[in-house]
């Protein structure tokens, strides 16, 4: 929880090992849940009232320019309060539906004296004091500067607000107003809101656009009032308002921006607060009628909180953690990672107004690039039946679009950011053994249509430049593509991770005893090798020298080389070049030449070779870091953090991730380096924190100790808790190098662990020191990988020199082969 105003008391958590499991029932997780954590400088979290994955999420509407999740902390005031958003996400905000927004009363009780305008009742009436803010899960409360409270909580289909209002004492007439809007302004055509004379409800719709898409979406509202008596109730447009017409009808109008318009309802008095219930679907205002109706029946406020902060309660209850005596902030950037894993995606089954076919259907997939690096990994440790329906509703959408999505908002194509990342999304959960209602069958078909069908946009889902890809082996740049189109640039992105995708496949393939396609795509996986320019330099804009040789570059056609400078846009370009979407930008997305320089997550192998061997490669993964050149702001950058163990240095892994958390993700309104991205920085510093990061697409978890004395994960299927164990841990984190490690009482050398130390709750004891040992160091301890691990005779694993082949995906890899022995 945050409240600016009061800190719950810690609860009995800080306490030895040995008597952890005494006290576990008495520890409530929502105690160290900080919603407002990136609700300032760029987090676009989502901060409100929400249920795990809900599609209702209540907040009040801020006009920052950071308003992506709806509220913010950054001086800017009130617009409304809504019940639609997402969180995370950047470029235009998306959802903030249908605001409500309350008055005491309208100057001289004239209703035409009132801001009917988002815009000016935001600058005249929306101010308020960061102190009145606070934020829990399933609820969200603030205070207005006018003296207004406004607290909400949510269901899955619906929002309960209660605005309790000041008295001065004079007659006065309480309005709430609600508008037909959205946070970006982006409604098409016409909306209505209609408001009946006798119960005052409200009832409307309006088209708006999807945001990062070319999509449109409806959505549909019902709004009904308890509490003080109606006044008497009307309609608005623009700066006027009637109480004699009921019914509205508005169109975008012709300037560009959608013409103010909807309804209010005015209240005898203050003396009693309001409450408004707002019903939310995709489907019809009289579905959203029956979801507000079923779910709040009775408009009994405490009751609902209840029922959502039990919800999260059991989301979070997998993970307990005995902290060791590290201070209270440590524990709540761990929890309020967690938490921020399961607002986005949304769950909208039975809300799909374009195949209702019984299947589940997630949406608000912003974007699989994002998440499939650990957000959606970490869900398949604490919610497997969740990932099974994600994965169900991604293959149904495969069903009904003929592609699997890479983005997916308000039931729209989204745009694709690099490879066909659903693929390695559907490969982590069937090699992890997610199966509940999931055809298989149908998952592989799909992700076999993303590496050999080019679909006509390829700027939506699937790939581009397949023709080039299958007879040169990498995408050119200005590729000739007459099959497909989307924008042409991020080659060298999108062929290196065309090459994961097909690696991930050819595991899949493996388990499904395909030989044939393993072997195919295997051999594909390796295309990346066609992209490296081993005398290709890198200097900074001084010109100085970086000293590195030997990085990836873009192709043309007739298998010349292009050149990309390998530090455009890293996180010290101050060029201006761009690398997104754009027809202008280059050959990598949103990311460095330098920082793809290691997304070879298959085969570290061949590239730590490349590079030189493995103190090079450790060179190299330091000068990243340690220049600046990486983001950890950005997704592209978690793996490096990690990737120290495959040259045999699992120590310094655990030395990085302490470098960047708490230093930046800490539990300040400001503590996130960039947009949480739907929950993808949450489960880096919950998967950090835990001491056990993911390869997702690979099952392969790479081991670093924990941030506390041990943490226990309990998988929901199984029932069997996993524990990791710290011995000799220290809680100011000069002791954070293991010595060693057993596993189920067994020494246990290996760096990384698989999947199955989850599900048949194995207990991993970390023995730790204040120096590097040579634990994990040796090269049969190393993670595996397509290409042998060579040269490692220079390193800590000077003693295996005789052992100088690490453990191999090639040619039998997959479950079979990297289970733990």
């Amino acid at each position: 929880m945050h409240s600016f105003t009061s800190r719950p008391a810690s609860v009995a958590l800080l306490v030895a090992a040995t008597g952890f499991q005494n006290v576990a029932a008495q520890f409530d997780p929502l105690s160290y849940v900080d919603q407002l954590i990136g609700s300032r400088n760029g987090g676009n979290i989502f901060p409100g009232a929400t249920m795990p994955y809900g599609m209702a999420k209540a907040v009040a509407d801020t006009t920052s320019g950071s308003n992506q999740g709806g509220f913010t902390l950054d001086d800017t005031p009130i617009s409304g309060f809504s019940a639609m958003h997402d969180s995370g996400t950047g470029g235009s905000p998306s959802l903030g539906n249908f605001p409500l927004f309350p008055y005491v009363s309208c100057p001289d009780n004239d209703i035409d004296q009132c801001d009917f305008p988002k815009t000016t009742r935001a600058a005249n009436y929306g101010q308020f004091n960061d102190s009145s803010v606070v934020a829990r899960p399933g609820y969200f409360e603030v205070t207005m500067n006018t003296g207004i409270n406004a607290a909400m909580t949510a269901t899955e289909h619906a929002a309960l607000f209660r605005f309790t209002f000041p008295s001065s004492g004079n007659e006065e007439h309480p309005l709430i107003l609600q508008d037909l809007t959205d946070l970006s302004d982006s409604r098409q055509d016409n909306a209505s809101a209609s408001v009946d004379p006798d119960t005052g409800r409200i009832t409307g719709s309006g088209r708006f656009q999807s945001s990062f898409s070319q999509g449109q979406y409806v959505l549909y509202f019902c709004t009904d009032f308890s509490g003080s008596k109606m006044f008497d109730n009307g309609i608005f447009v623009n700066s006027r308002a009637s109480t004699d017409a009921k019914d509205l009808t508005i169109s975008r109008s012709i300037n560009g921006y959608p013409l103010p318009g909807g309804a209010f309802v005015r209240f005898e008095s203050v003396d009693t607060p309001v409450l408004a219930r707002v019903g939310l679907s995709f489907m019809s205002s009289d579905q959203a009628c029956s979801n507000a109706e079923a779910e709040i029946p009775d408009y009994d406020f405490d009751g609902i909180e209840k029922a959502a902060a039990d919800a999260w309660r059991e989301k979070l209850s997998p993970i307990t953690l005995s902290a060791g005596g590290v201070d209270d902030s440590q524990i709540t950037n761990f929890y309020s990672g967690i938490y921020r894993t399961m607002v986005n995606p949304q769950n909208y089954t039975g809300e799909n107004p374009f195949f209702g076919t019984g299947e589940p259907y997630f949406d608000s997939f912003y974007c699989l690039w994002d998440s499939f690096r650990s957000q959606i990994p970490f869900l398949t440790l604490i919610d497997p039946d969740a990932v099974a329906q994600m994965i169900r509703s991604l293959i149904d959408t495969y069903r009904y679009e003929g592609w699997l999505p890479d983005c997916r908002m308000t039931f729209s194509k989204g745009y694709t950011q690099g490879g066909s990342n659903a693929d390695v999304v559907l490969a982590d959960g069937f090699l992890k053994g997610i199966k509940d209602g999931i055809d298989w069958d149908v998952g592989y078909e799909a992700v076999v249509k993303d590496a050999e069908v080019e679909p006509f946009d390829w700027s939506s889902n699937g790939r581009g430049g397949l023709d080039s890809w299958k007879a040169l082996g990498y995408i050119p740049v200005q590729d000739f593509d007459y099959k497909g189109f989307g924008t042409m640039t991020r080659s060298v992105s999108r062929t290196l991770e065309y090459c994961y995708n097909d690696f991930v496949i050819a595991q899949m393939a493996q388990m499904r005893n395909n030989t044939a396609d393993m072997e195919k795509y295997l051999e594909t996986s390796e295309n990346w090798k066609n992209l490296y320019k081993s005398d290709q330099t890198s200097s900074f804009a001084s010109g100085e020298d970086t000293g590195y040789v030997g990085f990836f570059q873009p192709k043309f056609l007739n298998e010349t080389w292009d050149f990309q400078d390998p530090l455009w846009c890293s996180n010290i370009d101050n060029s201006g070049t761009i690398c997104s979407l754009q027809n202008t930008a280059h050959e990598t997305f949103e990311s460095s030449i330098w920082e793809y320089g290691f997304f070879v997550p298959h085969n570290q192998g061949d590239l730590i070779g490349l590079y030189g061997g493995p103190s090079q490669f450790v060179d190299r993964l330091d000068f990243l870091h340690d220049s600046n050149i990486t983001y950890i702001g950005n997704e592209p950058a978690f793996l490096t953090v990690f990737q120290y163990h495959y040259a045999g240095r699992p120590a310094l892994s655990a030395k990085r991730a302490h470098f960047y958390i708490p230093r930046f993700f800490d539990t300040t309104p400001e503590g996130l380096p960039g947009n949480d991205d739907s929950g993808a920085m949450g489960s880096f510093v919950a998967f950090s924190m835990m001491g056990l990061f993911p390869n997702p697409g690979q099952d392969v978890y790479l081991i670093i100790p924990p941030f506390f004395e041990s943490v226990n994960i309990t998988n929901p299927q199984t029932g069997n808790t996993a524990t990791v164990r710290n011995v000799n841990f220290d809680p100011s984190y000069e002791a954070i190098y293991i010595q060693s490690a057993t596993l189920d009482g067994e020494p246990y050398t290996k760096n990384w662990i698989d999947h199955s130390f989850f599900t048949e709750g194995k207990e991993l004891v970390l023995t730790l020191g204040r120096n590097e040992s040579s634990w994990g160091t040796a090269v049969g301890d190393l993670p595996p990988s397509v290409g042998e691990y060579t040269g490692f005779n220079e390193t800590l694993s000077r003693r295996m020199a005789g052992r100088n082949a690490g453990p191999r995906y090639a040619p039998n890899f997959g479950r079979n082969s990297v289970g733990l022995n």
